[in-house]
């Protein structure tokens, strides 16, 4: 086995494992959560990307998804949100560097030789996922705000590998807020020229608008507060809402009435998410 355990409990009959490994792709030390139903398997996977300042850790302590994940027969993989480590480049605030790895692969100084979480997320975490454990080879992927924004980017980028996707609060157009122009600039470079073309490509309303998610995804469903502090200026769903109906592209905005931005919210809707690509990866 690739991994190395750190940690292991038995949660609704499942198992949840602590794993570390060796990148190829971010060239550090990696760590992520596995949760895998009782049985033999196999067993359909969903993707699990948390936002900003998280770890593997967020998600797997407090959005409380073993139980329907239990239920419908679906191993859960929730990698950490960047590469870590005393050699890797970092920035003082909570929005850059480590933590913030909005999972994308860098091409800028001095992010460019670990930042590397698309590379890392489709071309080296499915793989290993699908030789280590007991899996079917379907799979779908889900997030939480900048976690959300790169389950909507990977899924609309890499149609091939996922069978759904869906979002709690993402962040919609990464290119038209103040995370995401930031982040974009210091990671891709500037919004011009062939920058301009790399920063599209890493937002979710611009590709809808496209026709990215057109004949693939017969549905995204997408979760927001209306009590969520970064509503208005960072996350935007008015603009998914937009692209997709200009794309004829269905989607399920639930805006959710005094919900807030937190793991609350999320553990209030999390087993519809797990049914909702679970009817994907079996049908």
């Amino acid at each position: 086995m690739t991994f190395e355990t750190t940690k292991t409990h038995i949660v609704h009959g499942g198992t949840l494992r602590y794993l570390k490994h060796d990148s190829t792709a971010t060239g550090t030390p990696m760590t992520l959560s596995v949760f895998t139903p009782a049985g033999e398997g196999p067993f359909p996977v969903l993707i699990w990307l948390s936002g900003l300042t998280c770890t593997e850790d967020n998600f797997t302590t407090k959005a409380g998804a073993y139980q329907a994940a239990a239920e419908h027969g679906v191993i859960i993989v929730a990698p950490d949100t960047s590469p870590r480590g005393d050699g890797v480049a970092d920035d003082p605030a909570y929005d850059l560097g480590q933590g913030a790895g909005f999972y994308l692969d860098a091409t800028q100084a001095p992010w460019a030789p670990h930042f590397r979480m698309e590379a890392y997320v489709t071309e080296e975490l499915i793989g290993l996922i699908d030789a280590a454990f007991p899996t079917t080879g379907a799979r779908a992927i889900s997030g939480h705000s900048m976690g959300g924004h790169g389950a909507l980017t990977l899924a609309l980028n890499h149609p091939d590998l996922f069978r759904s996707v869906s979002a709690f609060a993402p962040i919609c157009s990464p290119t038209q807020c103040a995370w995401g122009e930031k982040a974009f600039t210091a990671y891709l470079g500037a919004n011009e020229g062939e920058g301009r073309a790399a920063w599209d490509r890493h937002d979710a309303a611009k590709l809808i608008a496209a026709g990215a998610a057109r004949g693939v995804y017969d549905d995204i469903l997408i979760d927001q507060g209306d009590a969520d502090s970064f509503l208005t200026d960072q996350l935007k769903p008015e603009l998914l809402q937009a692209a997709a109906d200009a794309a004829g592209q269905k989607i399920t905005l639930r805006i959710q009435p005094g919900y807030d931005h937190s793991y609350f919210f999320m553990t209030s809707f999390i087993a519809d998410h797990v049914a909702f690509h679970a009817k994907r990866l079996k049908g």
